[in-house]
């Protein structure tokens, strides 16, 4: 199945330095608002207060959030767990809320809110995330990512060619620094799920780049004449309809997750979203032109002559 009827014949490495001028701004960007602004951390990575609520009739997260906001609690992260009568509630942390006693009296506080004479209120637990798990959970992600990339380069070195390795891990170090630039310049939650994305991300871009490599060694063996600035150019034209349908498909499965997810998968699809945007231009006008500036060859891809041992 194809997306053109004709395979198309757009000039991608013409526009290279337009395309990396633009990569390079963006990423610059994205480093100065990561310095600057920094990420706004959820309680996966800041501590604070979870609470388990039943209610005793089914409930909406607006009236839930409206009430805890009048009372104090004005940036309450809520979300469903279960059904509509369960309701997590995730306040940021704040000095002296680290002990047993104190979060017991949030506890109530946060019952004596949310009850009326119509709805009661059961607290089912309550629990303190300290900062400390949380430096360890963003240190461990950042492990992950880094760890992510150097087993990337590694697998591209030993299938193909280590220019291609090498074109890959930046392409893939260009695509979560920019999704880490937007979300810290609007300034959204950043949590467990949101780095769940983003190492997602990685891995759906490097499927891509690892086609349009294996095509462009396929194109040198097969097609002699041409030099390697079009055969970089026709075997990404060749890939272009099969990257774009897996980019849409992808992206409508994760646009229903993010109208309709909840609160809860809100982080998780708008990392996916972005990222599957910059993956597909990354692996259409990155990877490929990286290596080329790297000095990619012919002979870099084509297979060794087997010795043969005239020895009678």
């Amino acid at each position: 199945m194809e997306l053109f009827h004709r395979e198309t014949n757009i000039d991608f490495m013409g526009i290279r330095k337009v395309t990396g001028f633009f990569s390079i701004l963006l990423f610059a960007v994205s480093l100065i608002l990561l310095v600057t602004k920094g990420l706004n951390f959820a309680l996966d990575f800041t501590g604070g207060t979870q609470l388990e609520c039943r209610f005793s009739n089914p409930v909406s997260l607006e009236e839930v959030r409206t009430k805890l906001s009048t009372h104090g609690f004005p940036e309450a992260k809520l979300s469903f767990y279960g059904s509509t009568n369960d309701i997590l509630i995730r306040l940021g942390a704040k000095a002296g809320e680290n002990s047993t006693e104190a979060n017991e009296m949030v506890g109530q506080k946060v019952v004596a809110a949310l009850q009326d004479d119509k709805t009661k209120v059961e607290l089912r637990r309550v629990e303190f995330v300290g900062a400390e798990v949380g430096d360890n959970l963003a240190q461990q992600g950042a492990l992950a990512v880094i760890v992510a990339l150097m087993a990337t380069m590694v697998y591209i070195a030993f299938r193909f060619e280590f220019r291609f390795a090498i074109s890959a891990a930046v392409a893939l170090l260009h695509d979560p620094i920019l999704i880490l630039g937007i979300f810290s310049g609007l300034q959204l939650e950043f949590d467990l799920a949101t780095l769940a994305a983003i190492l997602a991300v990685i891995g759906y871009s490097l499927n891509d780049t690892i086609v349009v490599y294996d095509r462009v060694r396929e194109n040198f063996r097969k097609v002699r004449v041409q030099s390697t600035e079009e055969i970089l150019n026709l075997s990404i034209n060749q890939t272009l309809s099969r990257t774009l349908m897996t980019s849409a498909l992808t992206l409508i499965v994760v646009l229903a997750l993010f109208f309709f997810g909840g609160a809860s998968l809100k982080g998780f699809s708008t990392a996916f979203i972005i990222g599957i945007v910059i993956g597909t231009y990354s692996s259409i006008y990155i990877a490929g032109a990286l290596s080329l500036m790297l000095g990619l060859k012919r002979q870099h891809l084509m297979p060794k002559p087997k010795e043969v041992d005239e020895t009678p």
